[in-house]
């Protein structure tokens, strides 16, 4: 008996204004928690009209499993060079271990340098110990400790 060989096409491109469900979800998924969707949506589409910011989706035969956004600014502290802070990056725990964020950060990269861009910055809670694991793979070093103070 034949085998049959099921073709798996990943594809990274550009996130627009019709991938916002899509990556709603992912958002509401990578926190834990639902956020109110007019206000995500708000956010969403000024952030994907920013140019200096960059939002990815990841499809696997066309269909959305993940995305990374993405956003530069100069920074005085950087001499005054363009840097960018990965903002959200998900991929759906069912496609792990495929190679879709690898593909995300790859097509990150292509495009951070395209623009301009000096440097690549992450920041991962403590808690997620396989994604520090992963940008560790891809190079990314850890180098910094982050403190947060909520303005409540």
């Amino acid at each position: 008996m034949d085998s049959v060989k099921m073709e798996v096409e990943i594809t990274v491109r550009q996130a627009n204004e019709t991938d916002f469900i899509a990556i709603y979800q992912f958002v509401n998924e990578l926190e834990g928690e639902v956020f109110e969707i007019n206000t995500i949506k708000k956010a969403f589409e000024l952030n994907i009209k920013n140019t200096n910011f960059i939002y990815l989706i990841a499809e696997l035969n066309k269909e959305p499993v993940g995305f990374i956004s993405c956003h530069a600014q100069y920074l005085l502290h950087h001499s005054g060079q363009k840097i960018a802070e990965i903002q959200e990056m998900y991929v759906n725990p069912e496609n792990r271990k495929m190679g879709i964020g690898k593909k995300l950060i790859d097509e990150l990269k292509r495009i951070a340098k395209q623009n301009g861009i000096a440097q690549l910055e992450v920041t991962s809670n403590k808690k997620r110990t396989d994604s520090h694991r992963f940008y560790k793979r891809e190079q990314f070093i850890n180098t910094h400790e982050k403190f947060t103070f909520e303005l409540k």
